[in-house]
């Protein structure tokens, strides 16, 4: 096998930008071979646009009728792991669109088939292939940030109007997307938030529904976080404000990182922080301070460097720059938030009991207030868009 004859199952937005890269070549050794949509407008938009390419309506008749190596799911969120674990199980490699899921216990479930399996299993965490983000994790796993004290991530510029929340009848309810912000523009930001700084033991979240959008779900999330090691993090995100923020601080016994407008700013002390504390003979010391900035040229590989690294890791044995298993962790922490805030703002302590964040869960989705059904036209152009990058 010298490319990866690769289907697409739902190509809205995302789906038929994933197309469009693998169909003119620039995703790497992926071959488009298959498509499906249940929508007839995207059916019929694909076959004009990706001539020769068959295109299906039903994924199952994908599966057992396509000469397909590999599957790339874009569907709604709760139908990610159902989907993804067909597809495992009918031999083919699995790159599964963020989130992983709604609940931690089907993307375990998921996670343990592909183990079981020896597949190729990856989640489409393109920020991973940012520069900044890279150096910044770099810097924390190197020990040079010495021990973590805290970390402070504001990203509330996701802003999203009414108009966004109506064009799709799954938008924002329990029952079709099974959560907000923390489910839909969060989990990249969640996601590098423990690929740096680690797991957290404990999540304790406020989460605010509809605050700013006639909703069920929430559009504004406070998160606090604690750490193994004493270390302490907070995490802000929302879809309601402008201009918005966003600003990642790190800080450590070494030293602090500021990642803010493209930059990275680093400060490095000349002595450990904890030393100087209990050594110094003087009450305000000026510790000597290294400053420095990085700021790369681009954001990185983005979503084309996942899906070559995916095909890399199908035909050359590469190793995942975002794994299956990574999306557990990011969805840990959201079940978590979710939790939390249903129990009254308690903390939460990692790992934390899925079942009963299930059956919440549930009992919210059958509540769910139906919306008018969706136009599935897609009005994507086919080019990753920058609502689909780090805002800086």
């Amino acid at each position: 096998m010298d490319k990866v004859k690769t289907g697409i199952i739902g190509v809205g937005n995302i789906g038929y930008a994933h197309a469009k890269s693998i169909f003119t070549g620039t995703a790497g050794d992926l071959r488009l071979a298959a498509l499906c949509d249940i929508a007839p407008e995207r059916v019929e938009r694909c076959k004009a646009a990706f001539p020769k390419v068959p295109v299906f309506s039903d994924y199952r008749q994908m599966l057992t009728s396509a000469p397909l190596d590999a599957v790339i799911v874009a569907v709604p969120h709760r139908l990610h792991c159902d989907i993804a674990l067909d597809v495992l199980k009918s031999g083919r490699h699995v790159l599964v669109e963020k989130p992983i899921d709604v609940t931690v216990t089907k993307a375990a479930e998921l996670n343990a088939f592909a183990n079981m399996r020896n597949l190729v299993f990856a989640i489409m965490f393109n920020q991973r292939t940012d520069p900044l983000f890279i150096r910044a994790r770099e810097l924390v796993k190197s020990g040079e940030l010495g021990q973590l004290k805290r970390s402070v991530w504001i990203v509330t510029n996701w802003y999203r109007t009414q108009k966004y929340y109506d064009s799709a009848d799954w938008r924002a309810t329990w029952a079709g997307e099974g959560g907000g912000v923390l489910l839909n523009q969060a989990p990249h930001n969640l996601d590098l938030w423990q690929w740096i700084c680690g797991m957290p033991q404990e999540i304790t979240a406020y989460l605010d529904t509809a605050k700013y959008h006639n909703i069920e779900v929430e559009d504004d999330v406070s998160l606090f976080a604690k750490y193994e090691n004493g270390a302490t993090g907070t995490f802000l995100t929302s879809t309601g404000e402008y201009p918005g923020t966003n600003r990642l601080e790190i800080s450590g016994t070494r030293g602090k990182l500021v990642l803010e407008n493209g930059t990275l700013k680093s400060y490095a002390l000349a002595q450990d922080e904890r030393e100087v504390c209990f050594n110094s003979a003087e009450s305000s010391p000026q510790i000597p301070t290294a400053y420095e900035e990085f700021t790369p040229e681009n954001g990185g590989s983005a979503h084309n460097g996942i899906l070559r690294n995916f095909a890399d890791a199908i035909l050359r044995g590469a190793p995942l720059i975002a794994p299956g298993v990574e999306g557990i962790r990011e969805l840990t922490i959201s079940n978590a938030a979710y939790l939390s805030a249903w129990k009254g703002n308690i903390p939460i302590k990692l790992p934390f009991d899925s079942r009963e964040f299930d059956q919440m869960l549930a009992e919210r989705a059958a509540k769910s207030k139906a919306k008018p059904a969706e136009s599935r036209t897609s009005q994507s152009d086919g080019n990753y868009t920058a609502r689909w990058k780090v805002n800086w």
